[in-house]
């Protein structure tokens, strides 16, 4: 049997005056061939191809598909969801045949299982997400993880900053989704959770181990280079890249955690898990009650907040030192928050208007030129005299120090802005 572009080729030969016997030695094909499929009117007839009919289910859908493909997505489970949506009538086998030969087989590498009983044990880790443009910007994402070691529930939550403050309110944050506190909880050597491992010592970060010692919480450390210790996470983390992060998802921040939230109740952590063969929801019921209690106390302070007024110089005090703000802000009410990693900021309502490294030593003004170019701007008579004076402690007020625990969850509501 011909394919239709040779029978087509015969035609145009034919047509440009070229004999029977000529064409017979141009195309191959004997004689009594040429004769037929020049006298034929019709196109040949074929006999359907195995598999036909189910392409063509596929095919309104190959242009979707492929440009899924260029996004980086190759989850089979995602795409089906998607196309099904948008009225795909196949089944999963169509669409496995499409995908595979687009798919790179990852190297698999077995991890180690260490089963716990319920309630002793969970594993964290953080994972690196890749550049995402959220919030209007290209940003670097993080997704923290802890899973309970005996049902595999899991908390997960995407953040922007791995350090020691993101750290503890993800950690608070678990812990109030699961509704308790597990005895232990194991960690790859994170610098801010373990400041030394040695064969002879551990030694963890001061901060963190009496954010977990004022929960119950008991932190153990991997053995370096070996993190496929914490195979659970490790699993947990691979299968958030493959599903949740090949969806399609709102370019913001909040959103993007609701999204995974309404992902981990409805679908991570109702899946049947490998090793257990039940689902981690299922188990869950089981550990929840031999976790510890962890909201029968106030919410560990992470911050420390004060409030004060800008001088007339653009200048805050906070505890005898002095820090410069944009000079617009001259005569203002802010918030100043000190950070775990020494460093102080500056709100004035919801926005951070200026941030500084905690004064250490004599020294005791610490100013940034950028807050004072705008006054040059408007005012071409300024000197440098005018500067001068704010090093003088007493043209500035008195700071008022109260407790402003209220300030961190304007603080939290301005990130999520």
């Amino acid at each position: 049997m011909i394919e239709i572009g040779e029978f087509f080729m015969i035609k145009e030969l034919y047509q440009k005056g070229w004999t029977i016997s000529a064409i017979a030695e141009e195309t191959g094909f004997d004689r009594k061939t040429i004769r037929k499929y020049i006298n034929q009117s019709t196109l040949p007839e074929y006999p359907k191809r195995k598999g036909k009919d189910k392409k063509r289910k596929l095919e309104d859908y190959e242009n979707y598909l492929l440009q899924r493909l260029k996004e980086g997505t190759t989850n089979c489970v995602v795409l089906l969801e998607e196309i099904t949506s948008m009225g795909y009538q196949g089944k999963m086998t169509i669409l496995r045949d499409f995908i595979k030969e687009y798919r790179q087989k990852p190297n698999k590498q077995s991890s180690i299982r260490f089963e716990t009983p319920p309630g002793v044990q969970a594993q964290m880790d953080w994972a690196e997400l890749g550049e995402h443009f959220i919030d209007g910007k290209f940003k670097r994402l993080y997704v923290f993880v802890l899973i309970l070691g005996y049902s595999r529930m899991k908390y997960m939550e995407i953040t922007t900053s791995i350090d020691l403050e993101h750290l503890m309110k993800c950690h608070m944050n678990a812990f109030a989704y699961f509704n308790g506190v597990p005895k232990q909880i194991l960690y790859d050597n994170m610098k801010t959770v373990v400041t030394k491992h040695t064969p002879t010592e551990i030694r963890f970060n001061r901060k963190f181990e009496e954010f977990l010692a004022y929960y119950g919480v008991v932190p153990k450390a991997c053995k370096p280079a070996r993190p496929q210790t914490k195979g659970k996470v490790e699993s947990a983390v691979g299968y958030l890249k493959k599903n949740f992060m090949q969806r399609k998802l709102e370019p913001s921040l909040v959103k993007m955690n609701e999204s995974l939230q309404i992902w981990l109740d409805t679908v991570a952590n109702k899946k049947p898990n490998q090793t257990t063969k039940e689902a981690p929801l299922e188990r869950f019921h089981a550990e929840q009650e031999h976790l510890l209690n962890w909201n029968q106390r106030p919410i560990f302070p992470i911050n420390k907040w004060a409030e004060t007024t800008v001088n007339l110089q653009g200048l805050v005090d906070y505890e005898g030192k002095y820090y410069s703000v944009p000079i617009r802000f001259k005569g203002q009410n802010v918030k100043i928050k000190e950070t775990l990693d020494h460093h102080i900021e500056i709100y004035s309502e919801l926005e951070c208007i200026a941030s500084h490294p905690l004064i250490t030593g004599k020294a005791r003004l610490l100013t940034r030129m950028e807050h004072y170019r705008e006054i040059e701007k408007k005012e071409k008579n300024v000197t440098t005299n005018g500067l001068a004076t704010s090093h003088n402690p007493l043209l500035a007020p008195k700071v008022e120090h109260r407790s402003l625990q209220v300030y961190e969850e304007q603080s939290k509501a301005g990130e999520n802005n």
